[in-house]
Order: C-alpha cells, then sequence, then structure tokens
C-alpha cells in the first residue's frame, strides 16, 4: 500500500480546526513555511499575487508559519493573522505555527516533504511545489522568489499535467 502523500493528511488552520489537506487533491500546491520578521517576508506580497493570479488556474499556496529560524515568528496565531492582513493583505490559507526540522516536533508535513525530496528548510521562505495528486514535484530555497521564471515554469508545468 502505497503511503499518504501531502493529500492524505491533516494541518492545523491557523487559529482554527484541523483541515483535511485532501480538500485539495486535484489542485496544485505550493507549501511555503513563512515567518513574520525574516528578510524575506516581504515574499508575502509576491505569493498573495501568485495565489490572486493562479488561484482559478488550479494552484494553492499554502503557508506555515515557523519560528525555528532566527525566532522570526514569535507571535501567536492571532498575530500571525493581524501581520499577514494588514501588511500584505495574505488571503490564502495559513496553518497553524509548524516546526519544519527533522525532530520529534516536526510537523507530518514537514516530516513527509524532507522526507521525499531529501531536503528541509535551511531558513524561512523555502517552498515546496505538490503535484495534483499530491506528490512532491520541486524544491526551492529562500531565496527563490515568487516571481522568478523558474518557480512560475514549474506551476505552469504542473498546472498542465495530467
Amino acid at each position: 500500500m502505497k503511503e499518504p502523500n501531502l493529500y492524505g493528511m491533516t494541518a492545523n488552520a491557523l487559529g482554527g480546526p484541523a483541515v483535511e489537506l485532501s480538500k485539495y487533491k486535484g489542485k496544485v500546491a505550493l507549501v511555503v513555511n513563512v515567518a513574520s520578521e525574516c528578510g524575506f517576508t516581504p515574499q508575502y506580497a509576491g505569493l498573495e499575487k501568485l495565489w490572486a493570479e493562479y488561484k482559478d488556474k488550479g494552484l494553492v499556496v499554502l503557508g506555515f508559519p515557523s519560528n525555528e529560524f532566527g525566532g522570526q515568528e514569535p507571535g501567536d496565531a492571532a498575530a500571525i493573522q493581524a501581520f499577514c492582513t494588514k501588511n500584505y493583505g495574505v488571503t490564502f490559507p495559513m496553518f497553524a505555527k509548524v516546526e519544519t526540522k527533522k525532530g520529534e516536533k516536526q510537523s507530518t508535513v514537514y516530516e513527509y516533504l524532507s522526507r521525499v525530496t531529501g531536503k528541509q528548510p535551511n531558513w524561512n521562505f523555502c517552498k515546496y511545489l505538490v503535484a495534483k495528486n499530491g506528490d512532491v514535484l520541486h524544491f526551492w530555497q529562500s531565496k527563490t522568489t515568487p516571481e522568478s521564471a523558474e518557480l512560475r515554469t514549474a506551476i505552469d508545468a504542473a498546472l498542465a499535467a495530467k
């Protein structure tokens, strides 16, 4: 039996209940570990723009706050939500703060993503591209922006795939 992929998992919504990630099956997902006080935080604007541009084409951006890199996400769910809404108008799905690094507290989502790619976030705003069937296609480090041609080309290819 095949192990569950991303769309066989659940994750807690930011300040809310558990979400069955199967609700995104059939969509391409960009999973990003985010933080409010990072040099890469302005990528929120690019992620929101990407979401607005591609959501009707089948892309979903999934934000997972993490405080592991430089303590740059110290707030609780309400503070994170307020920051993202006020400063970047974030409307894409956001989830509860998680641990992305390998260890006993690592979220199941990041355990899966890092295990199947052999790559785990080494800073905030690392990105995983997940196919419509829930399998991981690509991983990018923080410096790859939502506007980058490489990332957009990969998203377009994933959206075009059957």
